[in-house]
């Protein structure tokens, strides 16, 4: 039987949810701070005052998608309002499942034009993998072309934040693919997932399993 996008968005939410990620209603840029900051809240044992996060939103607003690679594994010199400094920390590369994880789907982003995201997984609260869904049946090079619009049209607004996903996921649910976000990107630089026995993982409840589990190493792609 073939499934819709829309069904084959819920079970992979389901599947995810059921490896240990959050669920949690994103619907706009808004949200998506609003989250931000509760996510760096807990990370880091700290309340953030307004003033405190937009100097946060300053920082994460650099650069090209080598410069926010580089800044995920950095903390940051936070000059709080009392006078004191605290040193915040975006994600924890030595120990993973000490992060805290969450999945969301269908966040607008308003840029030169509204885009609206299948799939997204946040790590401490910060957009880090992008999962873009065709219906069973779909070539992936569609999905893959919507992506590139989305960088090209949206990821840029608010802040940037989505400037810092790392990995795009694309998948009909037969088929699923990955690759690593870049501003050059060609179909030809997606791969498959293996496993230890070199057998290709193309089945995107299995590739969830293997390649999007929270603690196992094929995470460390991120850092």
């Amino acid at each position: 039987m073939t499934q819709t996008e829309g069904e084959l968005e819920q079970k992979l939410i389901e599947r995810l949810t059921g490896l240990g990620y959050e669920p949690v209603t994103l619907r706009n840029a808004e949200d998506l701070k609003a989250n931000l900051k509760t996510q760096l809240e807990k990370h880091n044992g700290i309340t953030l005052s307004n003033t405190e996060f937009k100097s946060i939103l300053n920082h994460l607003d650099k650069g090209n998608v080598f410069d926010r690679a580089k800044r995920l594994r950095d903390k940051m010199e936070l000059n709080c309002d009392d006078g004191t400094t605290f040193y915040l920390e975006f994600l924890n590369t030595e120990h993973w499942c000490q992060n805290q994880y969450q999945v969301t789907n269908q966040v607008t982003q308003q840029g030169n034009y509204k885009n609206r995201y299948d799939v997204t997984l946040l790590i401490n609260g910060l957009p880090l993998v992008q999962i873009e869904l065709k219906r069973r049946g779909l070539e992936l090079k569609e999905a893959f072309n919507q992506i590139n619009r989305y960088q090209r049209h949206s990821y840029g607004a608010d802040n940037g934040l989505f400037q810092y996903v790392q990995i795009f996921v694309i998948s009909n649910g037969v088929n699923t693919r990955y690759y690593a976000n870049n501003r050059k990107q060609e179909f030809k630089q997606t791969f498959y997932w293996a496993d230890q026995e070199n057998n290709l993982i193309t089945q995107l409840e299995d590739f969830a399993d293997s390649f999007l589990e929270k603690c196992h190493k094929s995470t460390d792609r991120l850092s």
